[in-house]
């Protein structure tokens, strides 16, 4: 199952004025870069044709892709080379300090006890305008043109040969090395196109990092389906609207966070939809108020679940007898995670700790697990960590979540975030879920808080839409605590509300809890909220429904 299969001549790559068929990036293959199968190749750059390109130069030269987020410190970007032992960096001209300063870390200190070698190093130039930067060895077009348009790309003899090396965003631990195998790419390329109904010849526009699950196995899967890649260097909403009136977008990826970067757009940003632009989301569950936005600007969203250590897994499909159900049930369907695509072979929700599945009654929690093919091949130099992931087989995401009687997965949680209040279990994204269907929230996030009672309780992080005259000052915690108490019951109230500018987030959109619980540890509970609702929360109101438990701590979880 070479990933060569997947390349069609059809497919062209669209940046500007510019197409070229994918096939170019067979004379990549130069000479002065020939090194042993299964080196790592190391990128780094934005969504631009030569990171697409090489998705397929470096496997056809036996090597492994390693595709770097743009948006680390040169620390990081040291520690991934050092950890890889890439052979090879191409750095974007865009990149190029963050880059030397890289090199220069490991050139010191442990780098050199080691005896690393370092990589050699290829600038990409800006294409249609060459900055004439200097810095590596070889800049990439000239290298292009050095290459050997005869060359016979490499055989893969095993399917389970790497193909890809992922970092873990490292949002919540050290950034782990992430192994997939030719044979499950090539499923999971095609696991999600057919589970996506991505007809031939579609207009794919970068909006989701190439860098992110090899932009969730889509650098493949595009040239699988004669596509056009619409590359974008910066996600902006002028950015976006322009490319998809000017090139007629079909398909494109996100996390939720860039429909708000759509949705805020300013009148003279926007352009005119004038067919449906289907949207692939993921990365967190998206809040159904966003997803009833969305539709009327000429937005067909379908929401997929994935890791990086699985790629796409899950993609909600849609069914014919929803048309008929009002549209706020139809965006909460369209909120679930779904089911497993026809690549992964297994999805369960189960206890870990008896390995025994859930009911499928859309309420009772567990973990949710995988097994399949398009699993990783597990953690680079890190079996411990790679036995850890899994369970008698199956792969334990860390997430927490429930299976609905036709069978379609829903994410509650991660197991790290279910905020456990006098013994209640509270779903984070359920909490959240309201907060965003107030009128005035752009972003929401809740966390675990302490409590003196409860031990703990939820804390809601909120940014806020300016008015008109640019001021937020208007909206009130007591008016955050109002809204949720006449949604919700009263346990998974928000004990505190703070308003902040912009909610901390990875370079994917995942918002950084971990931030988030720092922040909350200093906070204060809120006993009373006066307002002109005089909304009030205390610890006898907080007894009714349930009886009174010892308080637990702030760690405790599923």
């Amino acid at each position: 199952m070479a990933i060569a299969s997947l390349l069609s001549t059809r497919g062209s790559i669209s940046h500007g004025s510019k197409h070229m068929t994918a096939a170019v990036a067979l004379l990549i293959l130069s000479v002065p870069l020939i090194f042993p199968k299964h080196d790592v190749v190391s990128v780094l750059a934005p969504n631009i044709p030569a990171l697409y390109e090489m998705h397929f130069a470096v496997p056809m030269a036996g090597g492994v892709i390693n595709a770097i987020n743009t948006r680390l410190n040169p620390n990081h970007v040291a520690t991934i080379l050092r950890h890889s032992e890439a052979k090879v960096l191409f750095v974007d001209y865009q990149f190029v300090q963050v880059a030397r300063q890289a090199l220069q870390i490991l050139m010191t200190g442990e780098s050199i006890q080691s005896k690393l070698v370092l990589p050699s190093v290829v600038l990409i130039d800006d294409i249609k305008s060459p900055t004439g930067a200097i810095f590596g060895e070889w800049e990439y077009e000239q290298l292009v043109r050095k290459g050997n348009p005869g060359y016979i790309p490499y055989e893969v003899q095993d399917e389970w040969d790497p193909i890809a090396l992922n970092y873990t965003s490292g949002t919540t631990s050290e950034p782990k090395g992430v192994v997939y195998s030719h044979r499950g790419v090539f499923l999971g390329s095609l696991g999600v196109i057919i589970g996506w109904e991505m007809a031939s010849e579609p207009v794919y526009m970068w909006s989701l990092p190439m860098f992110h699950c090899n932009g969730w196995t889509f650098a493949w899967g595009i040239a699988a389906r004669g596509g056009t890649n619409v590359c974008l260097r910066n996600t902006t909403a002028k950015d976006m609207y322009r490319n998809i009136a000017q090139h007629g977008v079909t398909h494109m990826c996100c996390a939720p966070v860039v429909f708000n970067i759509l949705l805020e757009a300013k009148p003279e940003e926007r352009r005119e939809i004038t067919s449906p632009v289907q949207i692939l989301v993921g990365g967190a569950p998206p809040p159904a108020s966003l997803l009833e936005k969305m539709k009327p600007l000429g937005f067909h969203v379908t929401h997929s679940y994935g890791l990086t250590e699985v790629g796409p897994a899950l993609v909600c499909e849609w069914q014919a007898k929803w048309n008929n159900l009002p549209r706020k049930d139809q965006s909460k369907i369209m909120a679930r995670q779904g089911i497993n695509s026809v690549a992964l072979a297994h999805m369960d929700v189960k206890d870990l700790n008896t390995m025994i599945s859930v009911p499928r009654d859309g309420k009772t929690m567990g973990e949710v697990v995988l097994k399949g093919s398009t699993v990783m091949k597990g953690y680079f130099k890190n079996p411990k960590a790679t036995a850890e992931a899994f369970r008698n087989g199956w792969f334990a995401t860390g997430d927490i979540g429930v299976i609905h009687p036709n069978g379609y997965m829903e994410i509650k949680d991660r197991s790290k975030d279910v905020i456990i209040s006098g013994g209640e279990n509270i779903s984070s994204v359920e909490l959240e879920s309201v907060l965003y269907s107030h009128p005035r929230v752009l972003e929401a996030a809740v966390v675990a808080m302490p409590h003196p009672v409860w031990g703990e309780s939820p804390c809601a992080f909120l940014a806020i839409k300016k008015n008109s005259d640019g001021t937020t000052d208007d909206l009130s915690e007591a008016d955050i605590i109002a809204y949720c108490r006449t949604k919700l019951p009263h346990y998974m109230v928000p004990k505190k509300v703070e308003f902040i500018t912009e909610l901390p987030k990875t370079s994917t959109g995942k918002i950084q809890k971990f931030q988030l619980r720092e922040l909350a540890r200093n906070c204060v509970v809120s006993e009373t909220f006066p307002s002109k609702n005089t909304a009030q929360v205390n610890s006898s109101t907080e007894m009714q429904g349930r009886q009174a438990q010892p308080a637990r701590l702030a760690s405790s979880r599923l």
